[in-house]
């Protein structure tokens, strides 16, 4: 268990690389605690006075949500006025000696301080900068400000969500953010691997939309080669069958996944309907999906006489995928969850713990680390990061008084 005012050394694939967080809320900071978590030196730049708004997102514990527990541990909080010349410099000295600058402003902001590639560049050739928007850097969008609930409808995400004939529903967690998110890493990951080649930094853009579109497999060419607009199917895997939720006995919901050609024979067989498991004409996935509603009709007969654990034990013993729905409580009790380390419990500063989720992916040499909790005062390390690069106490004090910067003598 991590003690709140520990901050472990670094370790992990990741020791030694210096980066520098602009931005706020979810798609930049996720990725900056991606690469925090296996090892990466992360120095977050926060807003004076409210720091980042995701600070008091969902539950709060203390005044502080919880969520910021995970987004934001194995950071430095450094408090800073953008608009102020002062602080753009500060950034600049920061930037010059950093691997790794990450922000998800809205295009344009940063080259309106004075911190565009650009510039940046110029000072440091080495520098990987990632940046995270709604619609990209270019194009007749880029201006509009744009959300990730937006992009996953932009993506053609939220027209496949949702019941047949009923409004579309969302995702519901920021799917938008963390895929761009996880985008970025790749590409930050990828910029650093061709620094050792190059010798040279470069910029990644990566858009809210374009990453989740990355995502949805067949759609566009089904509709560049057939016209076909795919629609939603509510629980179903439209042209995979059989792949639903199926109604059970206790009203709960079984999913199965029988969609494999030697899968679907051993689900028919334990279900006693060796009629439609050795029917030809179902041998394949493209016979089943000429007759998944047959097909669904049986299997939702099936489990309709049974318990969620007694179809779930029969079709173990089938060696058929098939799961139960999960809640957090489901997910917080469950012993595989516990054996692979993904629920990680967390001491905070008031000795309280905190469930949290444990760090992916899983290294066998260099794994990653819960090696700090999250700041808890907004700036809490602006003095050891501007001593970091040669300020003295005097002029971070007269940077104080200017309020240029916050935060508490370290």
């Amino acid at each position: 268990m991590t003690s709140p005012s520990e901050f472990l050394p670094a370790t992990g694939p990741l020791a030694g690389l210096k980066v520098l967080e602009l931005g706020q809320l979810i798609a930049g900071p996720f990725a900056a605690k991606t690469l925090a978590d296996f090892g990466a030196d992360v120095v977050k730049i926060e807003p004076l006075g409210s720091g980042d708004p995701l600070r008091k997102w969902r539950l709060l514990k203390d005044g502080t949500s919880v969520w910021w527990q995970v987004q934001s541990r194995n950071k430095r909080s450094l408090a800073l006025d953008l608009k102020a010349a002062e602080a753009q410099a500060i950034v600049r000295q920061l930037a010059a000696e950093a691997d790794v600058l990450i922000e998800n402003f809205r295009p344009g902001a940063m080259e309106g301080w004075g911190l565009g590639p650009d510039e940046l560049l110029a000072l440091n050739p080495r520098l990987v900068m990632l940046r995270i928007s709604g619609y990209g850097q270019t194009g007749p969008y880029r201006d509009k400000p744009g959300f990730g609930v937006v992009a996953e409808a932009m993506s053609g995400l939220r027209h496949l969500t949702a019941e047949p004939g009923r409004v579309p529903v969302r995702v519901g967690v920021s799917i938008g953010d963390t895929l761009a998110s996880l985008h970025g890493v790749i590409g930050i990951l990828m910029a650093l691997q061709e620094r050792q080649r190059s010798g040279q930094g470069q910029v990644i853009d990566v858009a809210l939309y374009e990453a989740v579109f990355n995502c949805m497999e067949s759609l566009l060419p089904e509709y560049s080669a057939f016209g076909a607009v795919r629609g939603p199917a509510g629980s179903a895997l439209p042209g995979i069958a059989p792949s639903n939720a199926y109604r059970c006995a206790d009203g709960g919901y079984a999913l199965i996944a029988g969609n494999g050609d030697s899968i679907f024979k051993r689900l028919m067989h334990e279900m006693g309907r060796d009629d439609l498991g050795q029917d030809p004409a179902l041998g394949d996935n493209a016979g089943r999906v000429a007759r998944v509603a047959e097909i669904d009709a049986a299997i939702g007969a099936w489990t309709e006489k049974l318990t969620v654990d007694e179809v779930l034990a029969a079709l173990d013993r089938a060696s058929v995928p098939a799961g139960r729905i999960y809640t957090v409580a489901d997910i917080a009790a469950d012993p595989h969850y516990q054996a692979r380390g993904m629920i990680e419990q967390v001491q905070l500063d008031d000795g309280s713990t905190l469930a949290v989720p444990g760090i992916i992916p899983k290294l066998s040499r260099t794994p990653g680390g819960h090696r700090r909790n999250a700041p808890l005062g907004i700036g809490q390390d602006t003095d050891a990061v501007l001593r970091d690069i040669g300020l003295s106490a005097e002029q971070i004090q007269a940077l104080k008084d200017r309020g240029i910067v916050a935060g508490e003598p370290t």
